[in-house]
């Protein structure tokens, strides 16, 4: 799948985006997120996944069992400005 980083969680990542392999739940892709070391000088990861919404093909995704496949597309928001 492609993972899409804004804001915070593209600094926190170092990426802008990366391919991860589907066929695993939402909470398993943000266990093995959270697990990453922090990027120097930026927030951790984890922190910022704690604080995020997630989007699945552009859809708003609050089920954090729903299984992602390899050709879906995760977007990664944490709250902008504040909010």
């Amino acid at each position: 799948m492609l993972v899409r980083y804004f804001g915070a969680a593209r600094a926190a990542s170092g990426v802008d985006q990366e391919r991860l392999p589907g066929g695993r739940s939402l909470d398993d892709v943000l266990t093995d997120l959270r697990q990453r070391p922090a990027v120097p000088g930026k927030p951790s990861l984890a922190k910022v996944l704690d604080r995020s919404s997630f989007l699945l093909n552009e859809v708003a995704l609050r089920n954090p069992s729903v299984v992602l496949q390899d050709d879906d597309v995760l977007d990664i928001l944490p709250p902008f400005a504040g909010g």
